[in-house]
């Protein structure tokens, strides 16, 4: 048996039907095997950092436990990008939808695929404020 590990997970859309996108992710985030969907913070509406001129995203931390290994997962999140048309033409390019781990469990991972904790996470104000909004729903489930 696996051990559950404890994963943020970065939507973002700034391409057609922005809340589509990131409802899709959600649900399809919760078939990926061996993961459970916990919680997901407000979805916000961000300005884009960095890449060329583009509308705005909307931007929201999903939190999973996941039995699968980082790259296993990663792997899985993009497969979820590519069905909801994610093209990679530059970085941070526009796109229908961006999923990124941002943490999982304690890990420090850097591969040139997946760097753990994500590298942008101290410069992602809406990140650090998402996270801990799902943080504190997780640790007071009560109404």
């Amino acid at each position: 048996m696996s051990l559950l590990e404890r994963v943020f997970i970065a939507a973002g859309s700034n391409q057609g039907d922005r809340a589509g996108y990131l409802a899709r992710a959600r649900h399809a985030i919760a078939k990926i095997p061996l993961t459970t969907v916990l919680g997901a913070s407000t979805v916000e509406e961000t300005d884009p950092v960095g890449g060329p001129p583009q509308p705005p995203f909307l931007n929201q931390i999903i939190v999973v436990d996941t039995g699968l290994d980082p790259n296993r997962f990663l792997k899985a999140l993009q497969k979820i990008e590519d069905a909801e048309g994610r093209v990679r033409l530059e970085r941070w390019g526009p796109r229908t939808l961006d999923l990124d781990i941002v943490r999982f469990g304690t890990r420090r991972l850097r591969d040139p695929d997946l760097v753990i904790p994500h590298p942008e996470l101290p410069r992602r104000d809406f990140w650090q404020r998402e996270i801990a909004e799902v943080e504190a729903l997780l640790a007071d489930p009560a109404p």
